[in-house]
């Protein structure tokens, strides 16, 4: 099914208005030939676990969109959605039913940023930790350059060609994949592995973040029992005094 002239104006005009006035952490565009396939790139927004993670994923709209809503899918590993897999949000194609004509390109991804900062269950999101999640962001400029250092081609996936390398991330950034390689010199990363020539520790160590999380444990129970903790200490001070006292 062709595309409508319907769904090729509002596309054209969404792209001006989001290059106009792009939404806070989001950068999105459509594809030079095809418009009904866009790709977007999440920043990880500040006080998440995603901070300063690269997360990109697609849009691929219906033919007769604004009347219908887009598959979503989001490609880079987060720790929270399937990678290149469709998810079901109110606002992608699982339920047709529900969606808003009037909802745009950027309504639609802000929503997909709020749910991904959420904690939430759908098909196609999956479950980890906060370190965990920390993690995937620390690495996620590395996978979408170089696909995971995977270069064998396979199977298309949601327009994303598994194992190619980071052909179609550099297709379609090539500005954020400039980027990228400069972050992999200046941090000596292994193109291959994700992991630092230097200490032979993947990039957004487990470890530092599994410290800080206990960390974070415990001081979150020391807060939330503050009133128990100097309590007990009266108590065993004034028994101490009684039977210092009574010798």
């Amino acid at each position: 099914m062709a595309t409508t002239k319907a769904a090729r104006t509002r596309l054209t005009r969404e792209y001006k208005s989001i290059q106009t006035n792009p939404p806070p952490y989001i950068d999105a565009h459509p594809s030079e030939s095809n418009i009904l396939e866009w790709h977007y790139v999440i920043t990880g927004p500040e006080d998440t676990p995603y901070h300063n993670g690269q997360y990109w994923g697609t849009l691929v709209f219906p033919p007769n969109y604004p009347f219908a809503p887009p598959a979503i899918r989001m490609h880079t590993p987060s720790g929270r959605f399937q990678t290149s897999t469709r998810l079901c949000l109110s606002i992608s194609d699982f339920h047709p039913k529900s969606f808003n004509p009037a909802w745009e390109v950027s309504t639609i991804l802000i929503g997909l940023l709020s749910f991904m900062t959420g904690d939430e269950s759908t098909t196609g999101s999956i479950t980890s930790t906060h370190a965990q999640k920390k993690q995937y962001a620390a690495r996620t400029r590395w996978w979408n350059s170089t696909g995971g250092g995977s270069q064998n081609s396979a199977a298309t996936k949601g327009n994303v060609k598994a194992g190619d390398g980071g052909a179609k991330f550099r297709e379609q950034w090539p500005e954020l994949h400039e980027q990228n390689l400069k972050w992999m010199e200046e941090n000596d990363i292994d193109p291959a592995t994700g992991n630092s020539r230097t200490s032979g520790a993947v990039a957004g160590s487990s470890v530092v973040d599994a410290v800080v999380q206990q960390r974070d444990v415990g001081s979150g129970w020391a807060s939330h029992n503050r009133i128990l903790i100097f309590g007990s200490f009266v108590f065993f001070y004034v028994l101490l005094a009684r039977l210092l006292n009574s010798t």
